[in-house]
C-alpha cells in the first residue's frame, strides 16, 4: 500500500507540474553595426509572440530611434513612446538606432561613439527600456548576437559569452531582459583575469592609450578588500575606455563601467576613479529623497579607504587627503541634493569617516565590534536608500543615537 501511494503521489506531481511551471519563450537580439551611417540595426525576435501582449518602449526625446517595422502591430503613440504588439508564432521587430551620442552639456564630448573601426556604447541605448505585458507564467530567455563590419575583430559585453559574438542576457530582477551595460566592438585590445569568482575583462580600442595592465594590477590589490565589504561575486566584469572626444569621466553599470583613458588610476588628491566606479558596481546602492550624498559619498569614501587597506596609502598621505577634503568642502552647508558632486561629495566623505570612528568607538569591546562596513552591507539590501534609512541603519548598527548624524548637513 505504501509503494502504491508513493507511485500515485509521483504521478499526480508530474501531472500538476505543467500547471505552475513557467513557459519559456526565446527572445533573440541581433545587432548589426553600420559605421557608414553611425547607426546600429537592431532586431528582437520572439519564439512565440502570442505569449507577449505588448512591449511599450520609452524612446526618449532625442530622436535616436527610427525605421521601425515588424510582425504584428507597431504604434508610435508619441515622440517618446512606441508600442509593439507582436503577432502569433515567431515575431520580429526591427529598427535603427543612432550610436554616437553627444554629451548633454559638454561641447565636443560624447557619451557613446562609433568610428570606422570601433563602437563604444551602452546596451541600454541599443534596446530602450520597456513595460512588458505578457501572459501569466511566461519567462523570456534572452540572447544577444552581434554581426560585425568587415575588419572588426571582436565584441565584449558585461554578459557571459555563449558563442562567437553571442551572449546570454539574464537579469532575475527584470521581466524584460535587455542588454544593459557597456558594449565595445571593433578593433579592440583586451586583457583578462579571474579575480575571486569573477571573470574580469579590460577592453579599449587599439591606439586609445588604455593602461590595461595597470588597471588589472590595481584591481588585483583591491579586490579582496572590496569583497570583504560588499560580499558579491559577479560572474563577469567589463571595464572599457577610450580617449578624446569621449567624456572625461567614469560611469558604471551593474556589470561594467567606463573610464576615460586619461583618468589616473589614483588622482593627486589621493582618490581613485577606478575604485570609485568599482564600488558602484559592487554595492549597487541607489538613493532617493535628495540623498545622492549616500551613493556618491560611499563610493568616494571607499575609493580612498580600500586603497588604504590594501597598503597603497600611508597614514601621513591619508591625513593629507583629509586636509584636501576639508578645504574643498568648506563652503558646503547641506548634503541633501539629487545629484552630489565635487565639494558636496567631499563633505559626505568626511561625515562618513567621522561616523566610522563613532561606530568603532561605541562598539569597541563588545562581543561584535562594528564599523561603517556593517552599515554599507545593510544598505545593500534596500532597493533605494533615503537619508532617514541611512540614519536608522547606522544607529541600529551602533546600538544607539549618533551625534555625527545629528547634523544640519542632513536636514
Amino acid at each position: 500500500m505504501m509503494i502504491h501511494r508513493s507511485v500515485l503521489s509521483a504521478l499526480l506531481l508530474s501531472l500538476c507540474t505543467p500547471l505552475w511551471a513557467a513557459q519559456k519563450v526565446d527572445l533573440d537580439y541581433h545587432v548589426r553595426f553600420l559605421p557608414e551611417s553611425d547607426q546600429a540595426e537592431v532586431s528582437l525576435t520572439l519564439g512565440d509572440g502570442g505569449r507577449v501582449r505588448s512591449l511599450a518602449f520609452n524612446l526618449g526625446d532625442r530622436g535616436y530611434y527610427s525605421d521601425f517595422s515588424g510582425d504584428g502591430e507597431w504604434t508610435q503613440e508619441s515622440a517618446g513612446r512606441g508600442v509593439w504588439r507582436p503577432g502569433k508564432g515567431v515575431a520580429k521587430l526591427t529598427y535603427r538606432v543612432q550610436v554616437s551620442h553627444p554629451h548633454k552639456t559638454l561641447e565636443n564630448r560624447f557619451d557613446a561613439r562609433m568610428t570606422a573601426d570601433w563602437a563604444l556604447l551602452r546596451g541600454d541605448d541599443l534596446v530602450p527600456s520597456a513595460v512588458l505585458r505578457q501572459q501569466d507564467k511566461t519567462e523570456l530567455v534572452a540572447r544577444l548576437q552581434f554581426e560585425l563590419p568587415k575588419g572588426w575583430r571582436s565584441v565584449e559585453t558585461g554578459w557571459p559569452r555563449i558563442g562567437k559574438n553571442k551572449f546570454r542576457i539574464d537579469n532575475p530582477q527584470r521581466k524584460f531582459d535587455r542588454p544593459t551595460g557597456w558594449i565595445i566592438a571593433g578593433k579592440i585590445g583586451t586583457r583578462r583575469a579571474k579575480l575571486g569568482e569573477t571573470d574580469v575583462t579590460i577592453a579599449a580600442p587599439v591606439g586609445e592609450g588604455m593602461r590595461r595592465m595597470d588597471i588589472l594590477t590595481l584591481l588585483t590589490f583591491v579586490w579582496p578588500e572590496i569583497q570583504a565589504v560588499f560580499p558579491r561575486d559577479p560572474a563577469k566584469l567589463l571595464i572599457v575606455g577610450a580617449g578624446d572626444p569621449m567624456w572625461r569621466g567614469g560611469l558604471s553599470a551593474p556589470n561594467s563601467y567606463y573610464m576615460h583613458t586619461d583618468r589616473p588610476l589614483v588622482s593627486e588628491n589621493g582618490t581613485s576613479s577606478l575604485v570609485h566606479e568599482l564600488v558602484h558596481v559592487f554595492s549597487r546602492i541607489q538613493s532617493s529623497d535628495r540623498s545622492d550624498w549616500i551613493t556618491e559619498g560611499l563610493a568616494e569614501y571607499y575609493a580612498i579607504e580600500l586603497v588604504r587597506r590594501a597598503g597603497g596609502l600611508s597614514e601621513d598621505r591619508y591625513q593629507k587627503v583629509r586636509e584636501h577634503l576639508v578645504k574643498w568642502s568648506k563652503p558646503v552647508k547641506s548634503l541633501r541634493t539629487a545629484n552630489s558632486k565635487g565639494p558636496v561629495t567631499a563633505r559626505a566623505v568626511l561625515l562618513l569617516q567621522e561616523l566610522d570612528r563613532e561606530i568603532r568607538q561605541k562598539t569597541k569591546g563588545s562581543t561584535q565590534p562594528r564599523s561603517l562596513d556593517d552599515v554599507a552591507r545593510g544598505l545593500m539590501r534596500l532597493n533605494k536608500v533615503s537619508t532617514k534609512d541611512f540614519i536608522e541603519i547606522s544607529e541600529n548598527v551602533m546600538g544607539g543615537a549618533s551625534k555625527v548624524l545629528d547634523s544640519k548637513l542632513l536636514r
